[in-house]
């Protein structure tokens, strides 16, 4: 296996594995991307098998507001990851998140955070294998003014 950060010349690789985590989203994603690529507190990774197969793919942030569950700040934030299924629990995420936590630390980052939808008790296992534990539950609302 081999990660490397993603460059303009691995655009296709990210997408195909961007569409697969976040399908609903299609339109919105190259426009998204580019973006990312040009931040310099973002972190994008692709992790590639041995036949040079784009098998995975990771987004990571520094945030400064408040990240829930959090005390301090910046805080590294897991955007997203995902692992093409035959891969799955072969170590694969953890290398990626290693990746993550070392670029994490220049920026002074002590926290590494994330977030799942509460019913992705898939996302929750993950989350939990890698060592992130559980701080605490949110239903957002909203109401239309006008």
């Amino acid at each position: 296996m081999n990660i490397m950060p993603v460059s303009e010349s691995l655009m296709a690789d990210w997408l195909g594995l961007r569409k697969l985590l976040w399908p609903d989203h299609d339109e919105a994603h190259l426009q998204q991307m580019q973006q990312l690529l040009q931040q310099t507190q973002s972190l994008q990774l692709l992790a590639y098998s041995d036949t040079q197969q784009a098998i995975a793919m990771l987004e990571a942030s520094i945030r400064y507001e408040y990240v829930n569950g959090t005390q301090t700040s910046p805080v590294a934030f897991l955007e997203g990851i995902y692992v093409l299924p035959d891969y799955r629990r072969s170590g694969i995420a953890t290398h990626l998140i290693q990746q993550v936590e070392a670029w994490a630390k220049p920026f002074g980052c002590t926290e590494f955070a994330s977030d799942a939808a509460l019913d992705n008790r898939i996302s929750h296992a993950m989350h939990q294998a890698l060592g992130f534990h559980e701080t605490e539950r949110v239903v957002y609302f909203k109401k239309h003014i006008g």
